[in-house]
């Protein structure tokens, strides 16, 4: 048996494109190990959207030339954004590679295996059609047969993305958005609850730009919500330029909608929002936010922040923390603006200096922090459910789930087992987590 070593960075979308490559590599006669010493193959899948991920995976075949000499028949695999965009130059660079394909070609890894097997080495970065902005890129024989994590199970329903914000490559390493269709979706969905899947996340670069066949992302939404046993239900991520009432409505009439939201705003200003090509204003996301909050007053809310855009002055970054303020977000992705080769920003000076952009990120941190420890005191003394996702990587006998909301809670109890729902009373709270204790019933 030989021995596939896997490297993930970034996103949800690149963990789900690991599984599926687990999947095939595991039909090609190999086990997935965690021991990177033992590798017959090691696949770096890459992120590209910010220069840190980047140059982490360039870091990575740097510390493995020694062991590529110490084993000749080792290979290495360069996957996902990075790969996509730079293509044929890792090979040109980096000897000791051996495969780059990109993120349209997963399915090809049999055949690359095959090219390398016979002294070569492949490079698949070649998209996929995309008429009519369908493309069911899970095929029917992968459906419902991976993804599933205890009970929890990833499904992703687009890919690519039409937006082209001025800071984001993801147009240019996802491609054009296209939507798998709807019942091809809820096939997989069907299939994953039938062998235990409790859970499901639905998965895309922007999931509520979703259109198939006349199906938009609130039929599509509602039809899951539909699925008998399907408990729980959560997506990421929407663009608030798609976010509307409807769907707030939606969330609120549907128990197994989780009452979660990841909703980027990525900055305040609506003079830094405008340069960033959002097409959104601070007021329109903040009119959106008080309506869920209406319908849905317990929703967990997160988003993502760039500080220290192109231009951006202390005025603009204030209105960021207005936001911020404003939303009371229970889970931030904060980011210092880094230039990404191929976007519209890359050609505007980066004019922020470094010391300007660690400040305002600072800044960020230590307001978000002041505000959760709110929300995590609100939370004291509430009877909730949750889900049992691991045991605790530290405390013996404890394990973590996570309620409705997505706020994370630690509960001393040895018996559940990962992938229980367990009645919960919240009897305390640590830095950034709850803590609990089980109880019969909510009553």
């Amino acid at each position: 048996m030989l021995n596939a070593y896997i490297v993930t960075f970034g996103c949800q979308m690149n963990v789900h494109d690991s599984l599926r490559m687990q999947k095939i590599l595991k039909s090609e006669g190999y086990q997935i190990s965690a021991d990177l010493k033992t590798a017959d193959l090691v696949l770096l899948n890459s992120c590209s959207v910010r220069e840190g991920p980047e140059n982490k995976i360039y870091s990575q075949i740097g510390r493995l030339v020694d062991q590529k000499k110490e084993n000749p028949n080792l290979i290495i695999a360069v996957a996902g954004c990075v790969a996509q965009q730079e293509g044929k130059d890792i090979l040109r660079r980096h000897k000791i590679v051996d495969m780059v394909f990109g993120t349209d070609q997963i399915l090809a890894l049999p055949k690359m295996l095959a090219t390398v097997r016979a002294g070569g080495r492949a490079l698949e970065t070649a998209w996929l059609p995309r008429e009519n902005k369908i493309q069911n890129f899970i095929p029917d024989d992968e459906l419902g047969s991976f993804e599933v994590t205890g009970s929890a199970a990833m499904v992703s329903i687009t890919k690519g993305c039409d937006n082209y914000c001025t800071f984001c490559i993801v147009p240019t390493t996802r491609g054009p958005l296209v939507s798998r269709e709807l019942t091809n979706i809820t096939s997989e969905v069907n299939k994953l609850v039938a062998g235990g899947t409790k859970e499901v996340m639905l998965l895309g670069q922007n999931v509520n730009s979703y259109e198939a066949q006349g199906a938009n992302f609130y039929s599509l939404l509602q039809a899951v919500s539909e699925i008998k046993g399907l408990k729980r239900i959560r997506f990421m991520s929407p663009h608030p330029n798609d976010w509307n009432n409807e769907l707030s409505n939606l969330m609120a009439e549907r128990g197994n909608i989780c009452n979660q939201l990841h909703l980027p705003f990525q900055a305040g200003s609506d003079r830094i929002l405008k340069a960033m090509k959002r097409d959104h204003s601070g007021a329109d996301y903040v009119a959106k936010i008080k309506y869920l909050k209406e319908k849905i007053p317990d929703i967990g809310l997160s988003t993502d922040i760039i500080v220290g855009f192109p231009s951006e002055t202390d005025e603009d970054f204030e209105q960021t923390l207005e936001i911020m303020r404003e939303a009371k977000f229970h889970q931030i992705y904060a980011y210092k603006y880094s230039p990404r080769p191929g976007t519209k920003a890359d050609k505007l000076e980066d004019d922020v200096p470094k010391e300007v952009k660690d400040a305002r990120l600072q800044q960020v941190f230590e307001l978000h922090e002041f505000l959760r420890n709110d929300i995590l005191e609100a939370h004291l003394g509430l009877k909730t459910e949750v889900i049992i996702e691991s045991a605790h990587p530290k405390k013996q006998g404890v394990m973590t789930g996570r309620m409705d909301n997505y706020v994370p809670i630690s509960i001393a109890d040895s018996s559940l087992e990962i992938g229980d729902f367990a009645f919960v009373e919240i009897t305390g709270r640590s830095t950034h987590t709850l803590e609990g204790k089980v109880i019969p019933t909510l009553d």
